[in-house]
């Protein structure tokens, strides 16, 4: 009996696997060229933790978001432009006249984010003081609290999106409850024609079919998602933790314990119930400033380059082929600012990673000559560093 049991469950969270996935490819198909956006955004999903989608206006942030929303059935979805004038009343509900009346100070909460399965926030850093509070509640904690009413959030998820990165302190506590930041950039200029003929039959609305999948069977996997076995990559997850500290990257214990329901989350959407080390590729994307974005990544695809596992996420090991110009131009940058003098540990220590870095992405330089000149370029900036040490 146990057994059949337990083949019912592991069918339902095969076909539940499969819905979600064929959820997100309709999302790429639709958007060409953001499959790394909408990987993540199924990352987050699956792991029931909020994601920040950072890039410039017109690259189709607000559009991916809606276009998931509608694959979620039997779910309401909210979706609301932050100003600075943004009054609690339009995110979370009015208060109830008719309780008032009678001396009841309740919110009337329907189709607002308090009963929404997905909620998208654009412009997030436009949040006000008189809704901080409340929407710092909700994301950390799910929790809608107003006065003496507490009410429970069924949100399967929060995106917040913005062009611009936090300035006021104010708002860092905000930005530090998204735990995932996505970049959004404009296409590669190759996939340039395919964006148009998709934009355009997106624009004309053809009909097409829409995958869907149920909010409580995203709850389902969110569930077995925390069951997850870790313990593979534990201690290689920890190490990376306490590197990634010693560059300079702030990661508390709080975000270092939820993280790993993002490492859980690439194991379960690829059908596996324990984690590899190439799970670890979500790590890339914790950063708190663009400079940190390209030292992740260096330091996260060394970590796990040498995984071959057959059933890795494929954005595991999306390594793009660098521009060799590019790779030469930062590496010079790095050997003037050495050769200023006068660096701080922590900034020598970001010179070092950013070095690293390089020297991954100089491998996959197809040229062999320009591969060679820019690795003695890297070799010899590496011997001044270990003169000064």
């Amino acid at each position: 009996m146990e057994r059949i049991k337990n083949n019912n469950r592991r069918k339902s969270m095969t076909q539940n696997i499969n819905k979600l996935n064929t959820v997100l490819n309709y999302v790429k198909d639709t958007f060409v060229g953001k499959n790394d956006v909408v990987d993540l955004l199924g990352i987050c999903l699956l792991a029931r933790e909020n994601a920040f989608l950072y890039g410039p206006p017109g690259t189709a942030k607000s559009a991916i978001v809606r276009t998931l929303s509608k694959t979620v059935k039997d779910g309401k979805n909210f979706e609301y432009l932050l100003t600075r004038f943004t009054e609690p009343n339009e995110i979370f509900g009015p208060f109830d006249i008719r309780k008032l009346k009678e001396g009841e100070l309740l919110t009337n909460t329907e189709g607002m984010m308090p009963e929404a399965s997905l909620v998208f926030l654009d412009e997030i850093f436009n949040a006000n003081s008189a809704i901080l509070n409340s929407l710092l509640m909700a994301l950390n904690e799910k929790i809608f609290k107003r006065g003496k009413e507490t009410k429970h959030l069924p949100a399967l998820m929060f995106v917040g999106a913005s062009n611009v990165l936090p300035e006021d302190e104010a708002l860092n506590a905000l930005f530090d409850r998204f735990l995932v930041r996505i970049n959004v950039d404009y296409v590669n200029p190759e996939l340039l024609q395919q964006v148009l003929l998709a934009g355009r039959k997106l624009e004309n609305e053809e009909e097409t079919e829409v995958p869907e999948i149920h909010a409580d069977e995203v709850r389902e996997l969110q569930n077995l998602c925390r069951t997850v076995d870790l313990k593979p990559i534990y201690e290689v997850y920890l190490n990376t933790i306490m590197s990634l500290r010693n560059t300079g990257i702030a990661i508390s214990d709080r975000r270092a314990v939820k993280l790993q329901n993002l490492i859980a989350a690439s194991a379960l959407i690829c059908g596996r119930n324990e984690a590899v080390l190439s799970d670890l590729w979500v790590l890339k994307h914790i950063w708190d400033t663009e400079e940190q974005i390209e030292i992740l990544e260096g330091i996260i695809n060394r970590t796990i380059e040498k995984d071959d596992h057959p059933k890795s996420h494929p954005q595991a090991m999306q390594n793009k082929t660098p521009n060799p110009e590019d790779v030469m131009k930062d590496v010079k940058i790095l050997v003037d600012k050495w050769n200023e003098g006068m660096l701080s540990f922590e900034e020598q220590n970001v010179i070092k990673d950013k070095l690293r870095y390089l020297q991954t992405r100089c491998d996959w330089i197809r040229n062999p000559e320009q591969k060679q000149y820019i690795q003695q370029e890297i070799e010899s900036l590496w011997q001044k560093i270990l003169q000064t040490i």
